[in-house]
């Protein structure tokens, strides 16, 4: 084997002679593996051995389009077009280094032209369909790539490009008709099967969605993406344990992920069976720690169940990992107001605010905290700061009310309360929780009762 050849040679320091196919599969070998290095000495010792082969140089101009060396590429082709202006190589290279520069018009141009000369055309179509998807020309490219699939009917990359030019049209009806037609000739296709199910999915019709996922994971039973696809429509469906089951299928199959970890542990929670969704939620956390989504789904399973400690426990291991995390620090905040940890709790939704937090839940939250601990003036200061970027807030409006009047400023208070019962009438109610003893008084309920007269 040249390979074998060739590796026994460079461990030897021996020059052994190979022809030039012989190089050029080598060279062709340590491009698609990714060895680029081996690439390059490959193609340097073969060039020294065969200083006039035109593939060879073809190759070296790959290189160098690889390493973004253009001038030389340009180079190298130019001279290679001057001994065979006709070699089809010539054209893509030269096609190349034109969508490279985002010149996609012009390398459509040469592709084309090198349509008369090459004796397999798919791979010129692929690479036109390709330059047409560069430049949002949508329906030029699915012609192109359909041309290929007329050619081989298994090419799926093609297949796959002329579904992804419906979608970004949005033009799912039509693409359910290109595939059915597809399915029509060539019926035992797990891949269009699937990507005709997902067409279904788009349009929210989830039963024939759910049919055509049946179909590809019944031609091969080993489809990992049809099994994901069916759970999420039997999701939809709500038919939450027969989506479990298609989800833990994949588990068999392939590694586990945290996202179908934390799929199961949502198709658990949805059936309010919180303790077998805590089980697989932590299973997501496990493998994927910096997934945010698995943490937070884990610390709102033990809230739910009104485990406050546990879910303190496992936010305070997801802040370990990212403090910086604002929506981990609401979470903290939160459950330790819960637990009646005021300090911890204003301490969190301080931090959610400086990491730019500043959704109008959390300053109320906050200043319910506030309240709370009998902080009185950073409570008001909180307001005001709030009041600027929240404006006509009845939140706001009465919580402020009720602080100036502990204050004893009574007409600065009444504002508030006047602004208050006019933004949100029904929400006044929210100052028998929060001052009770104000909200008692006579003066405030006449006062309440007579605005409602207007």
């Amino acid at each position: 084997m040249p390979l074998s050849k060739f590796e026994s040679m460079l461990k030897t320091n021996e020059v052994y002679f190979f022809d030039t196919s012989e190089f050029e599969l080598i060279v062709e070998h340590y491009l698609n593996v990714g060895k680029h290095a081996l690439a390059k000495k490959a193609l340097q010792l073969g060039l020294g051995q065969h200083p006039e082969s035109i593939n060879l140089k073809l190759l070296k101009v790959e290189l160098f389009i690889f390493d973004n060396e253009i001038e030389k590429a340009v180079k190298l082709l130019t001279d290679i077009e001057a001994i065979e202006p006709h070699n089809d190589e010539v054209f893509i290279q030269k096609a190349t280094i034109l969508s490279k520069h985002k010149k996609h018009k012009e390398a459509i141009a040469i592709l084309k032209e090198s349509l008369e000369f090459v004796q397999d055309p798919v791979d010129v179509w692929a690479m036109i369909g390709m330059e047409y998807l560069y430049l949002d020309d949508y329906e030029n490219a699915r012609f192109n790539f359909a041309k290929c699939i007329d050619v081989d009917f298994e090419d799926y990359s093609s297949l796959y490009n002329i579904v992804y030019c419906f979608e970004m049209e949005e033009n799912y009806e039509e693409s359910i008709i290109y595939l059915r037609a597809y399915i029509n000739k060539n019926p035992y296709s797990e891949v269009a099967w699937h990507q005709l199910g997902k067409q279904y999915y788009e349009l929210n019709r989830f039963e024939e969605a759910l049919i055509s996922f049946e179909y590809a994971v019944l031609i091969d039973d080993s489809f990992i993406g049809g099994y994901l696809e069916k759970a999420k429509t039997l999701e939809h469906l709500q038919r939450f344990e027969e989506a479990i089951e298609n989800y833990l299928i994949t588990l068999e199959l392939d590694d586990p992920t945290a996202y179908v970890y934390i799929k199961v542990g949502e198709c658990y929670t949805k059936l309010e069976q919180i303790e077998i969704a805590i089980k697989y939620y932590k299973k997501a956390v496990y493998e994927d720690p910096l997934l945010d989504r698995g943490w937070l789904l884990l610390i709102d399973a033990y809230s739910t169940i009104k485990d406050y400690d546990k879910a303190l426990y496992y936010v305070n291991k997801a802040l370990q990992i990212d403090d910086s995390n604002a929506t981990y620090w609401r979470k903290n905040a939160e459950i330790n107001s819960h637990l009646e940890f005021y300090d911890e709790a204003i301490k969190a939704f301080h931090m959610c605010i400086n990491l730019g937090d500043i959704d109008i839940e959390v300053y109320i939250a906050l200043v319910d905290v506030l309240i709370a601990s009998k902080d009185f003036e950073n409570a008001l200061i909180i307001l005001l700061k709030a009041r600027k970027v929240y404006k006509d807030f009845a939140e706001i409006e009465y919580r402020l009310f009720g602080l100036f009047k502990m204050k004893q400023e009574n007409e600065n208070a009444f504002n508030h309360l006047q602004k208050g019962l006019k933004v949100d009438f029904d929400y006044h109610t929210t100052l028998q929780e929060l001052f009770p003893e104000i909200y008692t008084q006579k003066e405030i309920q006449n006062f309440i009762l007579s605005f409602r007269s207007f």
